[in-house]
């Protein structure tokens, strides 16, 4: 039904909208338009379709609010495995918008998360034996830290999230925890003056909420850190490697075909060579990052990529199967810049890096991955003719 003039001055008590945040014309747009431009059915929460992890209703004052279970099945441990190799990556999430998790009231604390399903899982899961609130932001299916870096985990969106919750009709406090990771993009003071509500930043970990509640909200030191230990490098591994599949395909059909018509003679040992330079610089080098000499990406993915070339070129020696001294050359110029790239992506989601340094690395490192590719390959042909 579309808002009446009551529901319309109820949703604006709840907002308690004031001044237009500065430089941000279509923020302040869409927040009226929450308020005065949508169609807000009676029951809010009608929109959230029934799904494996939604177990009951449970009735609000704005409508009846999915209540979520706490224990992970097989299909959310099988979607998440499928999520790291990048299978139906992009419809893994979960509808924006308020869940519960036991039996919470107007007191119990409210959780912000992302629509990313691995992320709510984490947090449903944590919140085992606690009553409380889940708001969810539609951050189009990505986790808290990144959406926070695109900005869809952000200021605007928590506060249109909030009115189209009614969360100010479901809970009788002021106070909404934001994980720590989403912090870059949310302003606090902005919610606060926008909703009323005020932004408790909470800890890194969706483990450490339990310990976070108990201390009073307060995060300690630990909570704080961020680790990314080396666990957590290797399970984004499957990722860097999955996205490699099309430019990986195109290159294999084409050593097929240069080795049927004979225009080139593809051994296995060149085989090997090139997947495990790509494993050296998508695996290896993120799984040892921190201990590898340099602080460049794209160096320590080149220094692992050498020792990776020089062991080709004795393997091959060992296996009486000898280099030419070109195509040995070729190895050395070829296989380093091959893992150095690829090393080089790694940035994106590691919390070793920032924006600027990203940047100012790619200006330097990709002409060099370049010349020493075109180099490496003029090499390789020379070897083949000379």
């Amino acid at each position: 039904m579309p808002l009446t003039k009551t529901r319309v001055v109820k949703w604006k008590e709840s907002l308690k909208l004031q001044k237009p945040i500065k430089n941000s014309k279509t923020y302040s747009l869409e927040v009226i338009d929450v308020v005065q431009g949508l169609r807000i059915p009676d029951n809010l929460f009608a929109t959230i379709p029934d799904a494996p992890w939604i177990i009951s209703r449970r009735k609000s004052p704005v409508g009846d609010i999915p209540r979520v279970g706490t224990e992970l099945n097989w299909q959310d441990v099988t979607g998440s495995w499928k999520a790291r190799w990048g299978i139906n990556r992009m419809n893994f999430n979960v509808v924006p918008g308020l869940y519960c998790v036991g039996e919470p009231d107007d007191s119990s604390p409210v959780f912000v998360t992302a629509n990313y399903k691995m992320t709510f899982d984490r947090v449903r899961k944590a919140l085992a034996g606690m009553s409380a609130w889940i708001l969810v932001l539609d951050t189009r299916g990505i986790n808290v830290w990144c959406a926070a870096g695109k900005g869809t985990f952000g200021t605007a969106e928590l506060i249109r999230r909030i009115a189209l919750a009614g969360l100010g009709q479901i809970v009788s406090h002021r106070t909404i925890i934001v994980p720590q990771l989403g912090a870059t993009g949310v302003a606090a003071h902005e919610v606060r003056k926008q909703t009323g509500f005020k932004v408790i930043y909470g800890p890194v970990r969706a483990e450490d909420i339990s310990a976070f509640v108990t201390s009073g909200m307060k995060a300690t030191r630990e909570m704080r850190r961020i680790k990314f230990d080396f666990y957590d490098r290797l399970v984004l591994t499957p990722v860097e490697l999955t996205g490699l599949r099309k430019p990986l395909l195109i290159i294999m059909l084409a050593f097929i075909f240069t080795h049927i018509t004979g225009i080139f003679k593809i051994t296995l040992l060149d085989l090997y060579a090139f997947m495990g330079a790509i494993l050296v610089g998508a695996v290896i080098t993120p799984v040892l990052l921190p201990w590898i000499p340099g602080r460049a990406f794209s160096f320590k993915g080149w220094l692992l990529g050498m020792l990776w070339a020089v062991l080709v070129i004795n393997w091959g020696a060992y296996l009486s199967r000898p280099h030419g001294l070109w195509v040995s050359l070729s190895q050395i110029l070829i296989l380093p810049a091959i893992s150095a790239f690829l090393a080089l992506q790694f940035t994106g989601a590691s919390t070793f890096t920032s924006l600027s340094g990203v940047k100012k690395e790619m200006k330097v490192a990709m002409p060099v991955i370049i010349i020493s590719t075109v180099l490496g390959l003029a090499t390789w042909l020379a070897g083949r003719f000379i």
